[in-house]
């Protein structure tokens, strides 16, 4: 059993699902609110041996080490993704209806055809119909909407539309200049953002999502300005570039298994012949 040529062929399968990966963030790279996306790589043994019965040796000793770090079926895998949630650059747009959140764990809520979804793009614009909504077309949501069902709307008279950092909006009264109150943008702020799962179009499905409650003095939305992806597009392309080398280290492998040793073996048998 040829057992290097099956590590490599894995190798290489987890490091082809990380280049979609790294694929993914830098076509992402100038997605307002997008976050970057990372992959663990662990050993397929080590994985299956933790999930499914105990260890043959005790833990913390010689033997034990040996067991977790020996060669034999040691397969690379992707084991599991995760999100980086850090905070992106806030960039100025000057346009009244972009919208940033300067702290970390913070969300827009809006409503999809799937239901409530969260949601660091802040790049709305206002329907034909008044209401405030998504570049996809999605409705933004008030921090009364749970109880009231309601969305942002505005009339044709509201020419002048300011919001506060807790994200209060208002708007000029009617052939005045003073302004008056209207709706309040829902900031959601989930228990755990590691629960968080991208679904497209730039949103996050969270299960509870009917749970969550409305961050009343949150002091985090910045009219006006946008958050940059958290992408780091130097990195990734070093990534990127580590990717394709492991890629061609793990086809030399395979090459020398299949190429190298069976050409030997056969050279020996005929000689032996």
């Amino acid at each position: 059993m040829q057992t290097g040529y099956y590590n490599a062929a894995a190798g290489m399968v987890a490091q082809f699902n990380r280049l979609d990966t790294i694929a993914n963030n830098l076509a992402n790279v100038n997605t307002a609110g997008f976050k970057e996306d990372n992959n663990i790589i662990g050993d397929f043994m080590r994985v299956f041996k933790e999930a499914r019965d105990e260890l043959p040796n005790a833990n913390h000793t010689k033997e034990g080490a040996q067991f977790l770090n020996r060669a034999m079926t040691k397969a690379p895998q992707i084991v599991e993704g995760y999100t980086d949630h850090s905070l992106g650059t806030m960039q100025s747009t000057s346009n009244t209806m972009d919208f940033a959140l300067s702290k970390e764990g913070l969300y827009f809520a809006v409503n999809t055809p799937n239901g409530v979804r969260l949601t660091r793009d802040g790049s709305f614009t206002v329907s034909d119909e008044g209401k405030l909504i998504t570049k996809q077309g999605y409705e933004v949501l008030p921090q009364d909407y749970q109880s009231s069902q309601s969305s942002i709307s505005f009339n044709t008279v509201d020419s002048v539309v300011t919001v506060d950092k807790n994200g209060q909006i208002m708007t000029n009264l009617p052939n005045s200049v003073k302004m008056g109150v209207s709706s309040k943008l829902f900031i959601a702020q989930p228990d755990n953002v590691n629960l968080l799962v991208k679904e497209g179009d730039n949103l996050f499905k969270y299960e509870g999502t009917e749970a969550l409650n409305n961050i009343e003095n949150s002091g985090a939305v910045r009219q006006g300005y946008l958050e940059k992806s958290n992408v780091n597009a130097v990195k990734m392309m070093t990534q990127m570039i580590e990717t394709n080398r492991l890629v061609g280290m793990y086809q030399k492998v395979m090459n020398s298994q299949m190429d190298d040793m069976n050409n030997d073996a056969i050279n020996k048998l005929a000689k032996k012949a």
